[in-house]
């Protein structure tokens, strides 16, 4: 599918991204000449709409495990009124060394039956930090004094935010959040001896 140095991707991901209708051939692109000559042990693909007063934002984001890297591929829309249509994508690698911390959160639904037709994962969330991405949050400091009017400076947390993915059943189907949970525990097999 990528014309661009005869790069060439697993059938099952091209699928999952003709499947989404979204700049296909432009995204497989970016994730071939990502991904270079290194082969793909796992793939995610998440396909997102955001509402924006009366118009729809799409966003797809493609995460792709090699050997060494974690590619994560990132597409917008960058729609200008009275313009041609554009589109922003970017990809970024990391080294799977680098990768802090991978977490799965699962929301479940009758746990006390877990293991059985009645209960299953109806969301998961995936957060992967690699500490690119910092968020600091402040406020004024406080002491306990009601009447003090001193200035005590700031307060606040540091806070790792680089990457994180949810997948509902209501919204995308049991199977893909089968493929979240897969591509998370790959993943996280994947970074826990790469220190």
């Amino acid at each position: 599918m990528s014309p661009r140095l005869g790069l060439t991707l697993p059938a099952a991901l091209v699928d999952e991204i003709r499947t989404c209708g979204y700049f296909p051939e432009l995204i497989a692109d970016s994730i071939a000449v990502a991904c270079g000559a290194e082969p793909v042990r796992g793939h995610l693909v998440h396909h997102e709409a955001t509402f924006n007063h009366d118009e729809i934002q799409r966003h797809l984001s493609v995460l792709v495990l090699t050997p060494s890297r974690l590619i994560v591929g990132h597409t917008d829309e960058n729609a200008v009124p009275g313009e041609p249509t554009q589109a922003l994508t970017t990809t970024e690698s990391v080294a799977l060394a680098g990768i802090k911390s991978v977490a799965l959160s699962q929301i479940v639904a009758n746990p006390e039956s877990f293991g059985s037709r009645n209960s299953a994962v109806v969301e998961s969330w995936l957060t992967i930090g690699w500490g690119m991405v910092r968020r600091i949050e402040l406020e004024p400091a406080q002491c306990a004094d009601p009447h003090c009017e001193a200035d005590h400076g700031y307060s606040g947390d540091l806070a790792g935010d680089d990457f994180t993915v949810r997948i509902s059943a209501a919204a995308h189907g049991e199977g893909k959040v089968a493929e979240l949970i897969a591509f998370a525990t790959m993943l996280q097999a994947a970074t826990g001896g790469a220190r």
